[in-house]
């Protein structure tokens, strides 16, 4: 078996044991695992949830003879420690990277994640035949949209090799069919696309880490270049959901009207904020002390016409 198999393996067999973990932010996440009495795992939740170290005993001995053979165990002493989290979200379940998420290929999961996938959910029926996720991470959008859409063709493309890994990994855990592909925005994936969804990141992150910084001076540079390069894939009535963050500058949102004044020809356009404060310790320095506060947008486009 080798190391994918094993993956999807301990996924199915942590679903055999009614696992469930909603992933929170990084943030509440430590808060947590500080607490007295967290220092250790205790339960496969501990472990694959809360990436809490664990001793020898912990793990089942099936699910721990998996996680070896998926590789995914990092020896600390005597204690061991997965470098994988499980998430569930609606009924399926995603693996992705441990907390800390601080490696340059570390694959994001969390409330992001969650309120990109209810976007998803609540757009209106259509016939969608060809899709794509553009920035795919662990899949969740991808396969969202093959669960919502069956029998439409569903591309997951992203730049980071180990994001492409888990998109597989998590499509053949949920059974849902759909292709993980490298490319930058959509250079490498020819349209057109009756729907196009998207979850970039969009912070100014100083690491530069590729899962959290979105570029420009307020981090909307990669939004902005999905929004170009949806618009001329989309398929005349297909539809473009971009969910992101916007700095939201002296009462006025710049990533707003940067995307309305790009947006050619004929459009029906939405856009809402779905939550008006997010990654509120950004604000403290960095390029945010200008920023009022930065929310959660869902930006929906139509294309009208060709």
């Amino acid at each position: 078996m080798d190391r994918e198999a094993a993956l999807v393996a301990l996924g199915q067999a942590l679903a055999a044991e009614d696992y469930h973990f909603v992933t929170p932010t990084p943030t509440t996440h430590a808060v947590v695992n500080a607490r007295p009495g967290n220092e250790w795992a205790h339960s496969l939740t501990d472990i694959f949830g809360w990436s809490r170290p664990f001793r020898p005993g912990v793990m089942p001995p099936a699910i721990m003879a998996l996680a070896k053979t998926a590789g995914i165990l990092a020896l600390d002493g005597e204690s061991h420690r997965s470098t994988v989290r499980f998430s569930t979200l609606d009924g399926l379940l995603f693996a992705h990277s441990a907390h800390p998420t601080t490696a340059a290929d570390a694959v994001f999961f969390g409330p992001d994640t969650y309120r990109f996938a209810s976007a998803i959910m609540a757009l209106p029926p259509a016939d969608v035949r060809r899709a794509v996720d553009i920035g795919a991470g662990a899949g969740p959008g991808a396969l969202v949209v093959a669960r919502t859409y069956p029998g439409a063709e569903v591309l997951a493309v992203d730049i980071n090799a180990e994001a492409l890994r888990l998109t597989r990994v998590n499509a053949a855990l949920n059974g849902l069919t759909v292709t993980a592909a490298y490319s930058n925005l959509l250079r490498d994936a020819i349209g057109p696309y009756d729907l196009i969804v998207s979850n970039p990141p969009y912070l100014v992150d100083p690491g530069g880490r590729a899962y959290r910084h979105g570029g420009g001076p307020l981090g909307a540079e990669l939004s902005l270049a999905i929004l170009d390069a949806a618009w001329h894939a989309l398929a005349p009535g297909g539809t473009l959901l971009l969910y992101t963050g916007s700095a939201i500058v002296n009462g006025h949102d710049p990533f707003q009207i940067a995307a309305l004044a790009q947006l050619s020809g004929s459009a029906c356009v939405q856009y809402r904020e779905i939550d008006p404060d997010v990654f509120g310790e950004e604000l403290a320095g960095g390029a945010y002390v200008i920023a009022d506060r930065i929310a959660a947008v869902v930006l929906t486009v139509r294309k009208i016409g060709g």
